[in-house]
């Protein structure tokens, strides 16, 4: 009798820590589905590409940065030398992140789309960082480094610091679109701005949407006194 009532507290038990180990790992999905920024459909013209299905069926390698938009070319990523430059984000307390202008594996740095501008130049210097479930979140770790990129609102601040400069950029927006809106990634030479993406919902296995952060240069104050 006794040996029969713990194994149903038993069976109790595990039920229950199974019940709360799905909780604690699709709740932060579903919480971000319900306040997910709005989705910007270009309504782009899917290209027949077997790299189109992988971003949608969640069977592509997402470490990978020439995955995450359809129609990259993996061997832009791969041209010329690699070089670097170091992202701050104080929000999320990364200081000094690694972004690596050539090569595509976002599980040793933070990528900068090919072709896109280099910061503190006209043009939009885009950003990939790759993202899982925010409970592993980390700042330090390139894996989790973008896990919470959501929680970024207008007017937080951005750091950039390449070649020995610093610049300073200002969120402006917040939205999702598809790895077909390949629009995102294009150059607008009216100023100097600053994208990051990560794949959303952060966690979700099948990786359907890209979260796209948009900021902008803050212009150097004048330190000149005007004195005659």
């Amino acid at each position: 009798m006794r040996s029969s009532f713990f194994v149903k507290i038993l069976a109790i038990a595990c039920g229950i820590g199974g019940v709360g180990i799905l909780a604690w790992v699709f709740l932060p999905i579903f919480f971000y589905e319900f306040t997910a920024p709005p989705l910007m459909s270009y309504l782009s013209p899917l290209p027949d590409n077997t790299q189109a299905a992988n971003s949608t069926n969640g069977s592509f390698d997402d470490t990978k940065a020439s995955n995450w938009f359809v129609g990259s070319n993996p061997s832009d990523f791969k041209k010329g030398s690699v070089t670097f430059y170091n992202l701050s984000i104080p929000r999320l307390g990364i200081s000094d992140a690694v972004v690596a202008v050539g090569g595509e594996d976002l599980s040793q740095s933070l990528i900068q789309y090919p072709g896109t501008a280099l910061p503190g130049r006209p043009g939009n210097a885009t950003i990939f960082g790759h993202s899982v479930l925010p409970q592993f979140y980390s700042a330090t770790n390139y894996l989790t480094i973008f896990s919470d990129l959501p929680s970024l609102q207008k007017g937080d601040g951005i750091s950039i610091r390449s070649d020995g400069i610093s610049y300073e950029y200002r969120v402006e927006e917040k939205f999702e679109v598809l790895p077909t809106d390949v629009q995102v990634l294009e150059q607008n030479l009216s100023d100097s701005f600053l994208t990051l993406v990560t794949c959303v919902p952060p966690g979700d296995p099948r990786r359907p949407r890209r979260l796209i952060i948009r900021a902008r240069i803050v212009p150097l104050q004048n330190t000149n006194t005007g004195q005659n």
